[in-house]
Order: structure tokens, then C-alpha cells, then sequence
């Protein structure tokens, strides 16, 4: 069976999720006997398709430029990839992100991947979540098959779009290996104080502010512990004033960026994670801390019980009490906390690349 991947999100992601799931399902799809897949990205600038172990003909990387550069290979990338995969003749296209644009090949199925329907539900916190919301649902609409990450997605598409349930199917992502890996020793000298991690963007509805707020309700927190925050860009003044406003000392709360090796670091030398998202469509930073023997302090909303099951301490997200309680119990009881890195080192190993290629390559095969 060929399987063509398209350009879209390598376009529009230098980093990030979307084109690590597309890179890694591919990958694992590889590994499958019968099985010709590619990831048709001719002229892109995404560095998790340019730094894999997999060379292709189908990609290369172009740095980001200036803005005539960057609109040159929007336009030429799309074309070339099109090309290339009409002459492959795949059985399957996978779409990786929302086109209202219609590409079809002749005796070819299209499927596409859903990953969250916030645009749809906050879209009061974008500029202008049609440009989304308007191509995810054409895509979706035309789509011969449809694959959520998660079941709590799947049922706000059917809900927020009206689609029947008959074409979508829901699998989850998985856990990278990295980490499952020792921790980096720079890690360890760098931090001396015991700290909790906020990891990825941090504005509207991923709730960092209330973090803030609860950590700084906590006499335990403040005087004893900081804050890290992996990703997310450079802290902004409002953080940095609130920060200030709460009572945090200068060195208290700390900003850290890099690769997969330094997160897997942070996560293992973390006293544990905190996710107070209001929502997720999958949720992959609490599994990625299980992987890291890190305990897990977790929003009860959307898709994070589904992804996390009994393997965190849950707070409501919108209740400074209940966050303050459950990080406090965590760091003050050896047991749960110990209790939680156990459960979390079985629960992440239902999520793996491998599982999610099996189960896409089913669906793929109902179609064909």
C-alpha cells in the first residue's frame, strides 16, 4: 500500500506536535511489511522533518527567510509536492492540517486527522479562528475518513460540525522514546531548588496565569519551591508583572527552551508537572513526564482524564483551593508522590508509535 503524507503542516510548524505525530507515524509505518509510505514536504522549514534519521527525496529543508523568501515557498512547495505524489500514485492521502482546497488523485482515499476543536470552542482568544475553523471543516466534510487523537475530540467535531460517526475513529498518539532516556547531569547543577514545570504555551485558555495564582496562595510553594516553564517563548511583562504583584522573588520563576533531551531533564528533576489546561485535544506533556518518572498534577477537563486515567492528581482548573491542595499533597506525601510515578510508568506505555501506527494502518486498510 502507498501512503502519501502531505506538505501542510511542515509549512506552518517550525517545531511542535502536529509534525512530530506525522514524522513519527510515518516512521512506524515504515517498519510495516507491504507498506511505501513518504511525506511529501518538497520545500519546507520544519526542523522535525529536516532532523529524523530518514532521508527522502520528497523534502528539503529551507530555512526560514524574509518574507518575499518564506511566500516563494508557500506557493512553490504545495505545487511540487502535488506533483510528486501524482506520479507515486498513493492509495491513501493523508491530509496533516485543514485545506479548504480540494487534492484529490484518482482511485486515492483521503483521511484526515483531527487534533483538537479549540479554534471552534475559544475562539474568542484568536485573531481569526475561521481562517481555521473554514478549511477544517471542508476538509472534514470531503474527507473518506476522518481520525480523532482522542475520544473527547471525536465528539466535539460530530457535535460542533454535525458529522456523522460512521467515518471518524479515534487513536491516540504515543510517548517518543527520548523519555524513556537517563537525564542530561547539566540539568541537575543547573537547578538547586526544588521547582514544579509548566511545560508549552502558556496564554487564554492553557491557564498559566492561574497557576500563578494558586501557586502564590501557598506558603509551602513560595517560600520552598520555583517555577520553570519549558517553551512557550520568552515570559511576557504582564507575566512578569503578576509575577511580581503575587509575591514571587526574581529568580522564582525561570524560562528553559531546547530539545527533547533538555525537556526529558527537566521533567526527571522536577518535583512534578503541572497542567492546569482548561483544554486539550490529547494532552501529550503529562504521558511524556510518566515516560520521565516525573508525578503528575493535572486539569480534571476535555481529554486529559481520558489520556491520564488514574495516573494523576486532578484539580479543577478553575478553583485556586482545589489546585493549591492537590499540588501540596503531592509534594508533602513521599507515598502519593511515589504512587503516582508508578501508575504513571504503567499508564504511559499504552501510548506508543508503534500502536498508533497499527491502528492507522487499519483504518487505512478498511478503506483500501
Amino acid at each position: 500500500m502507498k501512503i502519501a503524507f502531505d506538505q501542510q503542516i511542515f509549512l506552518l510548524q517550525e517545531y511542535g506536535g502536529i509534525s512530530r505525530y506525522v514524522c513519527e507515524l510515518q516512521k512506524s509505518l515504515a517498519k510495516f511489511e507491504n507498506v511505501d509510505s513518504e511525506i511529501f514536504a518538497y520545500l519546507h522549514t520544519n526542523k522535525n522533518l529536516k532532523y529524523r534519521k530518514v532521508r527522502s527525496k520528497y523534502n528539503f529543508y529551507f530555512s526560514p527567510g524574509n518574507f518575499i523568501k518564506n511566500k516563494i515557498i508557500q506557493y512553490v512547495s504545495p505545487r511540487l509536492s502535488r506533483l510528486a505524489m501524482q506520479k507515486f500514485k498513493p492509495k491513501i492521502i493523508h491530509e496533516t492540517y485543514y485545506s479548504a482546497e480540494p487534492f484529490k488523485i484518482k482511485n486515492a482515499y483521503n483521511v484526515l486527522t483531527v487534533y483538537d476543536m479549540i479554534h471552534e470552542l475559544y475562539s474568542q482568544e484568536f485573531q481569526n479562528s475561521r481562517k481555521t475553523t473554514d478549511p477544517k471543516k471542508a476538509a472534514a466534510y470531503r474527507a473518506d475518513h476522518i481520525i480523532c487523537i482522542s475520544d473527547n475530540t471525536r465528539r466535539e467535531l460530530i457535535n460542533i460540525f454535525g458529522l456523522s460517526q460512521n467515518n471518524i475513529s479515534v487513536v491516540h498518539l504515543g510517548v517518543d522514546a527520548t523519555f524513556w532516556a537517563e537525564p542530561s547531569v547539566i540539568i541537575r547543577e543547573i537547578f538547586n531548588r526544588p521547582f514544579l514545570l509548566f511545560v508549552g504555551k502558556r496564554e487564554g485558555y492553557k491557564n498559566f496565569n492561574f497557576f500563578l495564582r494558586a501557586f502564590a496562595s501557598s506558603r509551602l510553594l513560595m517560600s520552598e519551591f520555583d517555577i520553570v516553564c519549558f517553551g512557550g517563548g520568552l515570559f511576557t511583562e504582564c507575566e512578569l508583572t503578576m509575577a511580581k504583584s503575587l509575591g514571587l522573588q526574581p529568580n522564582q520563576l525561570r524560562n528553559r527552551s531546547g530539545a527533547d533531551t533538555e525537556l526529558r531533564g527537566l521533567y526527571h528533576h522536577a518535583h512534578a508537572l503541572v497542567y492546569p489546561s482548561l483544554h486539550e485535544g490529547f494532552g501529550l506533556p503529562p504521558l511524556e513526564a510518566m515516560a520521565a518518572q516525573c508525578p503528575v498534577i493535572v486539569s480534571n477537563q476535555s481529554s486529559l482524564p481520558e489520556i491520564v486515567g488514574d495516573a494523576g492528581q486532578y484539580f479543577d482548573p478553575n478553583d485556586i483551593e482545589s489546585a493549591r491542595s492537590a499540588i501540596e499533597l503531592v509534594l508533602t506525601s513521599k507515598k502519593i508522590s511515589q504512587q503516582l510515578i508508578e501508575l504513571g510508568k504503567q499508564r504511559c506505555r499504552q501510548f506508543t508509535w508503534e500502536k498508533c501506527a497499527t491502528e492507522t494502518l487499519e483504518i487505512y486498510n478498511r478503506l483500501n
